[in-house]
């Protein structure tokens, strides 16, 4: 059948769950590859609303394998509480996989991930989700992983090592209490136990499920603007949300990854700080910040807003190498007299159309646009793309131009039917 990775473009809340909830309904398994529950999708099935942190989109299309990957770090309190919340509404939650070399997220990575912020003069915006403690010890070799959480006497002995050392760092450096090790022992022997049946080697299952020729779909989180390498350092998230990344945090070769699909949204927003060259102010952000729900799954916070990017837009195509692309909520758009596209950036009297490494250039770039005239009828409840007016089927074609992205899906509201087929993604 073949395998389709889905990620963001821009600074994450693209609708990549939504897109994925509609791609995984012909998909036999879907694997989460990176991130933990700093990310959230939010999926609208008739008149239900549902909020996934960790547990792959999938889940909502009954019978598919859902896999956390090796390249997640996982609070286990929130992955138990939202399998709990899914069954409560009547979800088959028996087809949850989770990597036994996922890292796990401990109460010192929480603590250490809000203290450091406040110690920061530049803040970074985080979640205080502890996912950057947790990477960092996963990178300096001192972290806990799945396999070990359920083996209470490997997890005491690999607890007794780090908790050592984060105390140590808890008492010294930021002067609060130390923390516990026999409640933390307590507490996290019991998640293990819970999610024992759950823990495999998934890159394992993934593997063989594809030389089967089952058809396997990839879930991003965050977006190409948050990844560690390649986007806004340091106002970036804790790994890698490209599409490289799907071999490590899945486990798979690169010869195994057939088609990448890259979502985006109409209009660009982020969470958190750091640079946002097309970012707007006043009345004309409350505007579409309203129009398009724009606040945080994980965190509620409002959304920063601007104008679609084109220079982001090129970043991500050629980092993911994207074989088709979504634009998401057109339809916040509608009724504007006019919409803009950022081709470029100005920078001390020359043009700049890629991203630069340095953040001090990108603070003296000034946007330079395209406008293009709107329209007012509403996409919401339009039946196919060919009737959407001209000015916003123009507005898609002009933006592929710009980006060399070939869209293939326009998605105009939450529900599945709000969604309007260019070219069809298949496995």
């Amino acid at each position: 059948m073949g395998t389709i990775v889905v990620v963001g473009t821009q600074w994450g809340d693209e609708g990549k769950g939504k897109i994925t909830d509609i791609l995984a309904e012909k998909a036999d398994t879907v694997v989460r590859f990176q991130g933990g529950n700093n990310a959230g999708h939010t999926i609208v099935i008739g008149e239900e609303t549902y909020k996934l942190h960790l547990v792959p989109s999938g889940i909502l299309n009954p019978g598919k394998l859902c896999v956390l990957g090796s390249g997640m770090v996982i609070d286990p309190q929130v992955l138990i509480n939202e399998i709990k919340g899914l069954e409560e509404r009547g979800m088959d939650t028996s087809n949850i996989k989770i990597s036994d070399r996922a890292h796990v997220i401990m109460p010192y990575h929480r603590q250490l991930d809000k203290l450091e912020e406040e110690k920061r003069t530049s803040k970074i915006g985080t979640t205080h989700r502890g996912i950057g403690p947790a990477y960092f010890d996963k990178i300096s070799r001192i972290g806990i992983r799945v396999g070990e959480l359920i083996n209470e006497a490997e997890f005491a002995k690999k607890l007794k090592t780090a908790l050592e050392l984060k105390n140590e760092l808890l008492e010294k450096l930021y002067g609060v209490e130390p923390l516990n090790f026999e409640e933390i022992l307590k507490e996290y022997t019991e998640y293990g136990k819970a999610l024992k049946d759950k823990v495999d080697d998934t890159s394992l299952i993934t593997s063989r499920d594809i030389e089967k020729g089952k058809a396997v779909l990839f879930e991003g989180a965050q977006g190409a603007m948050l990844d560690i390498d390649y986007g806004t350092y340091p106002f970036v998230t804790s790994s890698s949300t490209i599409s490289g990344s799907v071999c490590l945090g899945a486990g798979i070769g690169p010869r195994a990854i057939d088609s990448v699909v890259g979502i985006l949204k109409a209009y660009t927003t982020r969470v958190g700080e750091g640079p946002f060259p097309t970012e707007l102010h006043g009345e004309q952000a409350e505007a579409l910040r309203e129009a398009g729900g724009e606040y945080g799954t994980t965190t509620g916070r409002p959304r920063r807003i601007g104008w679609v990017d084109a220079v982001v837009l090129r970043l991500a195509h050629r980092l993911n190498g994207l074989t088709h692309g979504v634009i998401t909520k057109l339809d916040v758009l509608s009724g504007l007299p006019s919409v803009k596209i950022c081709t470029g950036y100005k920078h001390k009297g020359r043009i700049i159309k890629e991203w630069p490494a340095s953040l001090e250039v990108v603070q003296e770039c000034e946007p330079v646009y395209e406008e293009m005239e709107g329209w007012s009828q509403d996409l919401s409840e339009i039946d196919s793309y060919e009737d959407f007016p001209l000015q916003a089927r123009e507005f898609v074609a002009r933006l592929s131009e710009i980006t060399g992205i070939k869209f293939s899906i326009v998605s105009v509201g939450p529900r599945r039917d709000q969604t309007k087929i260019i070219e069809n993604i298949i496995f």
